[in-house]
């Protein structure tokens, strides 16, 4: 699946966050005809915790310590509707300069294939 990277202020971090791990479906304060209003909605349908996402502070990975970084890998119309999404939401959100994206990326993935080759090892 395809992948992209974005950028957002420190400040924004926590708002980031929260977007991303809510999943309206999944929500008690919801009544029925809130949830049956949602299937109409198609932004509301944009579930970032149903994709593989990774957040990670600029310290972390030793980019701006200023700004978090947003790792996202879905299908490409997921991705469109998924960029609006968040430029509508988060104030201080935009797409990294594609050397940023690729060393974010590189850094994503290279842990997980250090975490698998780690089971692989325990589970052999």
């Amino acid at each position: 699946m395809p992948a992209r990277v974005y950028t957002c202020d420190s400040a924004d971090a926590n708002e980031l966050k929260k977007l991303m791990e809510y999943d309206p479906y999944l929500d008690k304060d919801l009544n029925e005809g809130q949830l049956a209003g949602l299937k109409n909605d198609e932004m509301a349908n944009i579930i970032f915790a149903r994709q593989d996402y990774s957040i990670k502070d600029g310290i972390s990975i030793n980019l701006d310590t200023k700004k978090y970084y947003l790792y996202l890998s879905a299908s490409d119309e997921f991705l469109e509707k998924a960029g609006k999404k968040l430029k509508s939401s988060i104030k201080s959100i935009a797409r990294a300069d594609k050397e940023t994206e690729d060393k974010v990326i590189g850094i994503v993935e290279g842990e997980r294939s250090q975490s698998e080759q780690g089971l692989g090892a325990i589970f052999g």
